[in-house]
């Protein structure tokens, strides 16, 4: 491990230096205009006619002046020190300044040889934006040095600790905006300060932009008195360096020292920690960046302020092609940056604008950072023969699916404690969910302070424990983007916290996936447990199992959803699953004790086919077509059904009952929906094209039935799943309460089977006899039947 960045030089930048930052900082303010507003004359070679004028105008002038500024700086922090560095661009809609810097640096015309730094490339920069077949007005995936989005708030903090964890020699800045400072996981956010090991990791400098205003409103925390503002970061452990003001060359000294003083601190306690030993949670140092919402555009429109004030959140001047008062004001403003000596007669950045903008792949535009796949190296995970579980008979040996799972994940914690590339995240949970022998090779990163009775804290640990899904998905994401792997192990009920969060990550690899120079990153894997039917424990509100219908309905080519029936399926899905890239998997499994149903062989099988018929389960002996098909998908399910063919093969024998059991959720759609959907042929001689299916599915049923609907059989698909019926009960209740359980099950082929009905009416009556008897057994006694307590498989 190399030292921190060495110090700069105690002088302050020149006047010469000074005007080269203006420089680009102009002409990074040009750029973002004519973005917004100009599809031809990007040099402006001809008075400004309203053919020149974008027939929308679309984007967000408001924050550009403001990232512009941070950008260019960065560029001389870059250039001088040499320091690998990244920046996560919060504000919303702030493409423009991103944009225009990237196309500057030379980093886009790399990347999208057509945009060259020229004159053409300058207009084609300018056509695109926000135009159909361009560019987002977003910092998308289509913009280099991206890993965040800012379209919807709340994340960036987040993202730039994530991108920190374990890469020791990275600067990751991160410019907050002041509306975005106001949402819930922003706010959560400034605690990550308190998990960030200055040994191991690199260091997040936050830049606090106060530019007054959102949409309409003004902002919280920029209308705090500057003591209370203070007096609050210092409250979430930084040491707030502020910069203000509206004179640019002013501001730009300010911002220029607040620069050097905030890499030099940062310096300072990665050395002291590195090489003195100190143990101390570091005090990190952060920039309060106050200036007026659009900067340098128009100070009046209409007789109305428009600089500094919410007026200048998107388009200031919105009626230029009609308007010749404001056609007029444009021209004005853009050759107020004197563009004629920013680039010359071909379009090409000046020198004097280039002069401190670093080379090569230290362009945040370039960094390999923020193109993680450049990064990324295979996950050693090891064989599973070593981790499955015995199983001589079905359903007669019972495990808990996810301990079985933490042995795996201490052994990929284990091989990969030198290269650091791979972390467990979750809300406090790890223990809770089984995934305790984490702690034989690494502890819960911790920097705060400690006590006797605390276990397993350590400063250079490697499981993210904090009560905040959103942080825990948040650092994920950015550890993922920047080339590494992990798993977020989160109570089912709860993951519903981040379904934003996740539906954002989604666009963000549908998207990559479509440009060829992004490269593939490690998949993001949910263990969800704790699930709906073992909640009986926590009660009605644990009870949710609805974040698969929420991944379901995203994009095909990147959502995965598996429902491991027992300990060897999940192991072997968690296998895939942590060697697969470009997706979001959801794996579903139990932490209370379950039969293990397969061995790891036959796991293995199951899981490539994600659907099949279990032939020892039922008693379809394939000579002819079943009377029913039995299907299940989740470990709950799975053994309600299993229990049902074992009482129909007891009452009914005669009946010809085949088992199906589905572990990919996706196997269920048709082919042309998504990649692993079964083609109608596959699927009918599977579920038959006319006999009734009796389906237990996990969830709610009515997924199922979606999943389905063009099916030929769909007529005959019956589905018994969740239907929001939960208390504090026994485990068995619960499929009872929500007409899951066995018994019901047997009913419903009797109802469904043709001509059974009044052949088997006694079995009928006998199976509802006994879930009379359940209610009254578990009011007496508060444990479920002995029957069903006791229950194994004797098939």
């Amino acid at each position: 491990m190399s030292d921190a960045p060495p110090a700069s030089p105690t002088a302050g930048p020149s006047d010469e230096e000074i005007s080269a930052l203006d420089a680009h900082w102009r002409a990074a303010n040009y750029l973002a205009v004519g973005q917004i507003y100009l599809m031809a004359n990007p040099l402006l070679t001809q008075p400004l006619a309203p053919e020149h004028i974008k027939p929308r105008l679309l984007g967000h002038w408001g924050t550009s002046p403001g990232l512009n500024l941070v950008y260019t700086h960065l560029n001389r922090v870059i250039a001088a020190r040499g320091i690998p560095a990244l920046c996560v661009w919060g504000p919303g809609h702030g493409g423009p300044a991103v944009l225009a810097n990237s196309w500057l640096e030379g980093s886009y015309s790399e990347t999208y040889p057509d945009v060259s730094r020229d004159a053409a490339g300058m207009g084609l920069l300018f056509k695109q934006f926000s135009f159909p077949g361009g560019v987002p007005s977003h910092v998308a995936p289509e913009t280099p040095g991206s890993i965040h989005e800012g379209g919807e708030l709340g994340y960036s903090l987040a993202h730039a600790y994530g991108a920190a964890l374990d890469n020791p020699e990275l600067l990751v800045t991160c410019v907050v905006g002041d509306g975005e400072a106001e949402t819930g996981p922003l706010a959560g956010s400034w605690h990550a300060n308190k998990f960030l090991d200055p040994v191991h990791d690199g260091a997040v400098l936050p830049v606090l932009h106060l530019n007054g205003y959102k949409i309409a409103n003004p902002t919280v925390l920029a209308r705090l008195p500057e003591e209370e503002l203070e007096a609050l970061l210092r409250g979430y452990g930084h040491e707030p360096l502020f910069v203000s003001g509206d004179d640019p060359l002013t501001v730009h000294r300010a911002m220029a020292a607040a620069m050097d003083r905030a890499v030099d601190r940062i310096g300072e306690l990665q050395r002291a920690a590195r090489t003195g030993g100190d143990t101390g949670r570091p005090r990190w140092p952060m920039i309060v960046l106050r200036t007026p919402k659009g900067w340098t555009g128009p100070a009046e429109v209409d007789g109305l302020p428009v600089e500094g004030t919410w007026r200048a959140h998107q388009v200031p001047l919105p009626g230029v092609r009609d308007n010749p008062a404001h056609l007029r004001q444009l021209e004005a403003w853009l050759r107020s940056y004197r563009p004629e000596e920013l680039f010359d007669a071909e379009g090409r950045p000046s020198e004097q604008v280039l002069s401190r903008v670093p080379a090569g792949q230290a362009r945040l535009g370039s960094t390999p950072y923020a193109n993680g796949g450049m990064l990324l190296r295979d996950l050693p995970v090891p064989p599973l023969d070593a981790y499955a579980v015995g199983v001589d008979r079905p359903g007669t040996v019972l495990h808990e699916p996810t301990r079985v799972l933490g042995g795996l994940l201490e052994a990929v914690m284990a091989a990969t404690a030198d290269r650091r590339d791979f972390r467990v995240v979750g809300p406090d949970e790890t223990a809770s969910n089984r995934l305790d022998a984490l702690y034989e090779a690494t502890g819960k990163a911790w920097q705060a302070g400690t006590l006797p009775t605390d276990e397993h804290l350590a400063r250079d640990g490697r499981v993210m424990e904090v009560l905040s899904e959103h942080l825990c998905q948040g650092w994920l994401e950015g550890y993922l983007l920047t080339g590494r792997h992990g798993l977020f192990s989160c109570y089912e009920a709860f993951a519903h916290i981040v379904d934003s969060m996740v539906n954002q990550h989604i666009k963000w690899l549908r998207t990559s996936r479509r440009l060829p120079w992004r490269r593939p990153i490690a998949s993001l894997n949910y263990l969800l447990t704790s699930h709906v039917w073992r909640q009986d424990h926590n009660g009605f509100s644990h009870q949710d199992p609805g974040f698969v219908d929420h991944i379901l309905n995203k994009s095909p080519e990147v959502v995965r959803v598996y429902l491991p029936p027992d300990a060897n399926t999940l192991l072997s899905v968690a296998d895939h699953a942590l060697r697969s890239r470009d997706y979001v998997n959801v794996i579903v499994a139990g932490k209370q004790p379950s039969f293990d149903w397969l061995t790891l062989d036959q796991a293995r099988a199951h899981c490539a086919r994600g659907a099949g018929t279990w032939e020892w389960a039922g008693t379809d002996d394939g000579s002819r077509e079943p009377d029913v098909v039995l299907a299940c998908a989740g470990d709950v399910p799975t053994l309600e059904v299993l229990a049902a063919a074992a009482l129909l093969r007891r009452h009914l024998p005669e009946l010809a009952v085949r088992v199906v059991n589905v572990v990919d959720m996706a196997r269920l759609m048709p082919h042309d929906e998504h990649p692993h959907g079964m083609p109608d042929s596959e699927y009918d001689a599977l579920f038959t094209r006319d006999k009734p299916v009796i389906f237990a599915y996990h969830g709610y049923p009515w997924l199922i039935h979606r999943l389905a609907y063009r099916r030929t059989g769909h007529a005959q698909l019956h589905v018994r799943g969740y239907k929001e019926e939960g208390t504090t009960t026994t485990p068995f209740d619960m499929v009872v309460r929500n007409d899951l359980d066995r018994y019901r099950l047997v009913m419903d082929v009797i109802d469904r089977v043709p001509g059974l009905g009044v052949r088997a009416v006694a079995v009928r009556q006998a199976m509802s006899d006994t879930r009379t008897r359940h209610h009254a057994w578990i009011r007496e006694h508060g444990t479920d039947l002995p029957e069903v307590a006791d229950w194994t498989w004797e098939g």
